[in-house]
């Protein structure tokens, strides 16, 4: 079997699988028939998605025993057998519930208790005691202690059985709409990763990156950025992104001269970034699609030249860090580009091109994924790595085993938001941002950024995005629209029809147009009634749409941060172990470098970055670019040489005005003086290797 181009990790992993036959067999079976659910059968998503849970739940239940004592194990396997049996006849109860007019009888509260506590057993065992705590506070909020808070958030009960059904088959439940995400898209995209990861793709990532990066200052520094965003790619988890890049990434930069805790914080950073790289975004992206009804295929467009802002701003840290420390020389022994390209990299670049063309066609998510798997099969075959039956079992069994704790948190979180669905919670926390923010967008968005981090501390990124879009999402959308409101009553361009609700208001037609700061006043003290009537006004279908789409993807984008930002930060942690370098140090470093998690979800909020609009966009790209870099020399306070305090006070100014939503002849004034003080930095000062041996 062709092992050659495979990484280590991965090779490793898959040992580990085939070690135990039945793990193995499995998850073969398991992707199998998810194979067949997504492209042939014509069966119930209840169906699909409670199979999916059980699947799942026997593959965690053998990889994650609670015990390898003799007799306790056999507890254990049978504990676990019983939740998945428990699951499937719960799907054959379904019809008989409502025959009895959604009345259970004793095997059906039985039945749905132990999957209940299933789900939350298994929870423990993939991710940790914070989402099954999670789970227990919401589920016990519905049913007791909602009663006794007071204020907006009291809640008056549900009778146990109504509750039961209520988190069995809602529409939020656990075998609801986030499960069906998880059948489908999720872990068809997952298989395709697999399927790349095992034709040798991570190695072709690494050996890419060297060719690009290798004649760039920083160059072992941007090999880390390029690899960890390709393989960002394939993976779809920020975490095991890290480990298997950064055990080659992490000790080429050592080497090369970085120091370890700079080293581990690049590739926790770029590994992070890696989940917003399309085409494949991490579960949270198809969660996103499912929540705003937006095509995927759309979801993925809008986000390409903010990914691309990104690891620019990544690459500018490395550039600078590297003439602050005098690491100027390039890479050695890089291979050719092309003729490495043409003997390992069909086996990449045709299956991802092809994706994202079905995608752009307009096919869908899974059917472009087992397209794409096919391509990744038959494109082996010119590689090195040919692919045979033994390496196609493989990948079918690591596609079902990286994909254990994805299904398993994504079913067990529908359990949260059927209580925040049921209590209505996040139309009262929505409420409860815009009124905290007193209609300020930017206080809004601090706001949702404080939160993100607190919930990033305890729960996986996905898991910490549905959460906080199902609270907050509908209130950063009405914030965004009142500012797109206050832009079109400024213009003056008005209907008869929103002249007249003005007047309603006090506002008549002969006091022409409004300035920005009177529409601003006018909105805030305007009746909501007043303002339902007058946004579809304003507003056409396609804007309001692709203002939800900026609202969520602002959410998606802040809930990647709890990966690099203390003091909970699994990635760095992760590349800080690789490194051996201090993980509290490194987390901070890597909060530093990953800045772009910040600056560029309130470009989504405040241009219109991400709201489909090509050529808008890229006028925002072009400025923001060169404002990133301003802001990163500001940041290091470091170009070719020290940077003087007046100078550093002149650039934040410039990074300020090219960030910001202003006239486009202020910001061509701001990019004309970046380029002066770059040319007056460069000419007038020395190198940090002059500094030394001067």
């Amino acid at each position: 079997m062709q092992w050659n181009a495979v990484p280590d990790s991965i090779r490793q992993e898959i040992e580990d699988t085939r070690a135990v036959p039945l793990i193995y067999v499995l998850g073969i079976i398991i992707s199998l028939a998810h194979v067949y659910f997504n492209i042939f059968a014509d069966i119930a998503v209840l169906q699909q998605n409670i199979l999916h849970f059980a699947g799942f739940i026997l593959l965690c239940g053998l990889l994650k025993p609670l015990s390898l004592q003799r007799h306790l194990a056999i507890l254990d396997k049978l504990w676990v057998l019983a939740i998945a049996f428990s699951a499937i006849y719960l799907l054959f109860a379904e019809d008989l519930i409502y025959e009895r007019g959604v009345r259970l009888v004793p095997l059906d509260w039985l039945c749905g208790s132990l999957v209940i506590l299933g789900a939350i057993d298994m929870t423990r065992r993939a991710t940790g005691w914070v989402i099954p705590i999670l789970i227990v506070t919401a589920i016990s909020y519905l049913a007791w202690w909602g009663n006794f808070v007071p204020g907006v958030f009291q809640f008056k009960g549900l009778s146990l059985e109504t509750l039961l059904f209520r988190s069995i088959y809602g529409d939020d439940a656990i075998f609801g709409n986030i499960a069906r995400i998880s059948a489908s898209f999720v872990f068809m995209f997952i298989l395709f990763g697999a399927f790349l990861l095992r034709s040798g793709a991570g190695d072709f990532v690494i050996h890419l990156s060297k060719s690009i990066a290798s004649r760039l200052v920083g160059g072992p520094g941007i090999v880390a950025i390029i690899a960890s965003g390709l393989t960002g790619t394939i993976s779809g988890s920020a975490v095991a992104n890290t480990a298997s890049t950064g055990v080659v990434t992490i000790p080429l930069m050592k080497n090369a001269g970085f120091s370890p805790r700079f080293a581990a914080a690049v590739e926790a950073s770029a590994s992070t970034g890696g989940q917003i790289v399309p085409p494949i975004m991490g579960a949270g992206a198809f969660v996103m699609a499912s929540y705003t009804q937006i095509p995927y295929s759309t979801i993925v467009m809008v986000s390409i030249l903010p990914a691309i802002l990104y690891f620019a701003s990544l690459v500018f840290y490395v550039r600078t860090e590297s003439y602050k420390a005098g690491l100027t020389r390039t890479m050695e022994q890089a291979p050719p580009l092309l003729p490495m390209v043409m003997r390992e990299g069909l086996s990449f670049i045709v299956p991802v091109t092809l994706l994202i063309v079905l995608l752009v066609m307009g096919y869908t998510p899974t059917y472009a994924a087992v397209i794409a798997i096919i391509a990744v099969i038959v494109s082996s075959w010119f590689t090195p790595n040919k692919m045979g039956l033994a390496a196609i079992a493989d990948a079918f069994a690591l596609g079902s085993r990286n994909m254990v704790v994805t299904a398993v948190l994504l079913c067990s979180v529908g359990l949260v938001v059927n209580v925040i669905a049921t209590a209505g919670i996040g139309n009262t926390f929505s409420l409860m941002i815009t009124e905290w923010s007193g209609g300020s967008l930017l206080v809004a968005l601090l706001l949702v950024a404080v939160a993100s981090l607190v919930l990033g501390m305890g729960l996986p990124v996905t898991a910490s995005y549905i959460v906080l879009a199902t609270l907050s999402a509908p209130a950063l959308l009405q914030l965004m629209a009142n500012v797109e409101l206050v832009n079109a009553l400024s213009s003056g361009a008005l209907s008869a029809d929103v002249q007249a609700i003005l007047m309603l208001v006090g506002v008549s037609p002969e006091q022409g147009a409004m300035s920005v700061a009177e529409a601003q006043a006018l909105i805030n003290d305007m009746p909501d009634e007043m303002m339902a009537l007058l946004r579809p006004m304003l507003l056409d279908e396609n804007q309001l749409s692709m203002l939800l789409l900026a609202a969520h993807l602002v959410i998606f984008w802040l809930s990647q941060d709890s990966n690099v930002t203390p003091p909970v930060c699994l990635c760095t942690f992760t590349a800080a172990a690789i490194a051996k370098s201090p993980p509290m140090a490194t987390g901070f470093t890597s909060w530093k470098i990953a800045k772009g998690l910040y600056i560029i979800p309130i470009l989504f909020a405040y241009t219109p970055l991400a709201q489909g609009d090509w050529l808008a966009a890229f006028q925002v790209f072009i400025f923001a670019l060169p404002g990133l870099y301003a802001f990163t020399l500001v940041m290091q306070g470091w170009q070719k040489r020290q940077l003087k305090h007046w100078e550093r006070a002149a650039l934040a100014v410039i990074a300020l005005v090219l960030l910001s939503p202003i006239a486009m002849a202020w910001q061509i004034a701001a990019l004309v003086s970046l380029l002066a003080a770059v040319f007056y930095i460069g000419r007038g000062g020395k190198r940090a290797s002059e500094w030394r041996l001067s």
